[in-house]
């Protein structure tokens, strides 16, 4: 059956969880502060990242987008409004990895922007880590081009001072 793009539903939540967590590996920034610092809290970077995906779903201007082919949640993108500054901005974009190179990513990426083009947005952002040779491909391919670059830094303060 073809993947059709639709609204996320409460009943997604659980399955996008796994697939934020599963999408994310190597490529999280809370997945590489807990490669250079280890384990930090008592969940693990897994857990902290589908919290992430709580926030998409919860937050009052946004809309979670959803991949679905059968029946089943295959990859979502997280959308925001910010209506004042009019920019439309996606925090998460997730494919399962076995799914990955057919165009679903591409799909999402294309209805995000219709629905922030009919939300009255003028720009679209989205950010990825330089180490995520996925997003800085696909990213440019539909349009996006770089602007700015940004370096975290994190550091263990538990036992310091």
């Amino acid at each position: 059956m073809p993947v059709v793009i639709r609204p996320a539903r409460e009943t997604d939540r659980g399955r996008l969880r796994e697939l934020t967590v599963e999408g994310f590996v190597g490529v999280s920034i809370d997945h590489a502060i807990e490669e250079k610092l280890g384990p930090i809290a008592a969940t693990d970077w897994a857990a902290r990242k589908g919290r992430h995906l709580d926030d998409d779903m919860d937050v009052v201007d946004g809309v979670v987008l959803v991949a679905d082919e059968s029946g089943e949640a295959v990859g979502y993108v997280s959308l925001r409004f910010d209506r004042e500054a009019q920019v439309g901005r996606i925090p998460n974009l997730a494919v399962w990895s076995s799914l990955r190179g057919q165009g679903i990513g591409r799909m999402l990426l294309e209805a995000a922007l219709a629905r922030f083009r009919d939300e009255g947005m003028a720009v679209a952002r989205i950010e990825t880590l330089e180490h995520n040779p996925i997003g800085r491909h696909l990213y440019p391919s539909v349009g996006f081009v770089e602007v700015a670059r940004q370096v975290h830094y994190a550091i263990d303060v538990r036992g310091s001072r």
